[in-house]
């Protein structure tokens, strides 16, 4: 079948150029066949280039941290430098031009064409007889130019499509709201995850030179004590227990030190500084404050229902919800369409080469008749999921806020007693510093009770960090924030600013509104 095809090509009763057409449809048929897509892996080189040339983005525009940082800086760099938090704007973003885009749908449409037409004979017609249906005497007739262009401009407008539009736009207004809301959510976490790295970076930081100190006394009096194993001035029995206490709190001295390591390197990524980088922070006056405890329990409830970003996403969704229920009804109504168009053609056939045209059309599908009830079941179906899903985040939010509560107070109590514990360690460890004597025996003293002192005084800090992070998530849920506005526009020293007054007014147990 196909050689006759081609056989027929060059037949003199087709035309040349009908000829050279079909041959070129058929080849590009046949190079769109044969053609294929190859699997193309990632090549390292590449991978390697755009990962630099990511790294070189991510730190472009961020200023070098100088001199100390303090806590009130950690946090407006984290809120205008740090990865995430840019991507939940950009998230942000990408919904308001999806609101601007749904908004230009309600616009009537305008559409233009332009085209040619070309065949290589004349269009020739016969006619026959209305009546006796017998070929007319008149002569074929061409009604047709070979070859002419047409062009048009049509305006329609569709009232349904109208409605639609209309409701998405409204849909679209809520989801920028829904994006504006995720957004404050992930500040609450990065402002609760800054506190409390910030706090382990000052604890490694305090640390670091006693926690080096004494694991250098603590080898020493370990190579004195093999010496005297080796001398076999001792018992052999003691001198084992003597080196397995000083291992022991070798090993307990080690521990703390990579535990302490961790919150520098977590503080250098929330804040987009590099990972390498030594940063010195200023350790913040205070730090425990019960005044969150004195804010009514009440009052909390009152700030949580109408702040907190999770619960405020569900009230957006059952809007959300409701515009779809509207959605469905519309659909069932009767649509009505009205179009015009102006023409224009080149064909010399033609009497009138350009006019104008109006339309009015009214449509109805019929099966809604039948479909409508289910449909509008469905739709309040969803509704009342959006309902039931409000409810339970509501009940949710206000278990969070008695339960951050009761958290905060047992931190801070907890916070309280490690602090008192470490007063009286490292009274102890400062007596026993003081009549310490050369024998090894009082050497293994001194670094027993040097590294309990250590660990008081970090297990301060942990509770300090706890107490840090349970405030966190108490602001977080009655959706305490900062008042910013646009912090990617605004200088990092007015956005340190307006960090530590939100930061000393939280301290004070005064609650301000979130920031919109």
């Amino acid at each position: 079948m196909a050689s006759f095809a081609i056989t027929h090509l060059h037949t003199p009763f087709l035309p040349k150029k009908l000829a050279l057409l079909t041959a070129a449809a058929c080849a590009a048929a046949l190079l769109t066949g044969c053609g294929t897509v190859q699997v193309q892996p990632l090549d390292e080189a590449t991978v390697q280039r755009q990962a630099a040339a990511d790294r070189q983005a991510a730190r472009a525009n961020v200023p070098p941290i100088a001199g100390k940082l303090t806590m009130d800086e950690a946090i407006a760099r984290a809120l205008k430098y740090n990865l995430d938090r840019r991507t939940r704007l950009m998230e942000e973003a990408l919904a308001m031009r999806q609101f601007d885009s749904a908004s230009l749908d309600m616009l009537p449409r305008l559409v233009a064409n332009a085209g040619y037409t070309t065949r290589d004979q004349d269009l020739i017609t016969r006619s026959v007889d209305s009546v006796t249906g017998l070929p007319s005497l008149a002569n074929p007739y061409i009604s047709s130019e070979r070859s002419h262009a047409a062009y048009d401009l049509g305006l329609s407008w569709n009232v349904l499509d109208f409605g639609m539009s209309y409701l998405n736009a409204k849909q679209g207004a809520d989801r920028v709201l829904v994006a504006a809301e995720r957004r404050r959510k992930a500040l609450h976490v990065l402002v609760a995850d800054v506190r409390s790295a910030f706090w382990r970076t000052v604890s490694a930081q305090k640390l670091r030179d006693d926690v080096r100190r004494t694991i250098t006394l603590a080898e020493a009096a370990l190579d004195d004590a093999r010496k005297v194993e080796n001398e076999r001035l001792r018992s052999p029995v003691d001198t084992l227990r003597y080196q397995r206490q000083l291992l022991e709190n070798l090993r307990l001295l080690e521990s703390i030190e990579q535990e302490l390591a961790s919150g520098k390197v977590e503080l250098a990524s929330l804040v987009n500084a590099p990972l390498g980088e030594d940063i010195d922070v200023a350790e913040p006056e205070g730090g425990a404050s019960p005044a969150l405890l004195e804010i009514p329990v009440a009052r909390m409830e009152e700030l949580a229902v109408s702040q907190n970003g999770e619960l405020r996403e569900q009230f957006l969704n059952a809007r959300i919800a409701v515009e779809e229920t509207r959605k469905t009804m519309l659909r069932m109504f009767p649509n009505l369409a009205f179009n015009y168009d102006l023409r224009y053609d080149t064909d010399k056939y033609l009497i009138n080469n350009h006019w104008s045209s109006a339309g009015l059309q009214l449509s109805w599908n019929v099966l809604n008749l039948f479909t409508a009830p289910t449909q509008k079941r469905l739709a309040e179906a969803g509704v009342q999921l959006a309902d039931q899903r409000r409810m339970a985040t509501q009940m949710t939010v206000l278990t969070q806020v008695h339960l951050a509560r009761l958290q905060y107070q047992i931190a801070y109590r907890q916070f309280v007693r490690a602090d008192q514990i470490w007063q009286a360690d490292a009274k102890i460890a400062e007596h026993v510093k003081n009549r310490q004597e050369v024998e090894a025996q009082s050497r293994l003293e001194l670094v027993a009770n040097n590294t309990t002192a250590i660990l008081s005084l970090l297990r301060r800090y942990q509770s300090l960090a706890q107490l840090q992070g349970a405030a966190g998530k108490m602001q977080a849920t009655m959706g305490m924030e900062p008042r910013l506005a646009g912090a990617d526009t605004l200088p990092l020293d007015q956005i340190t600013r307006a960090v530590g007054e939100a930061m000393r007014g939280w301290d004070k147990g005064l609650v301000a509104p979130a920031a919109q």
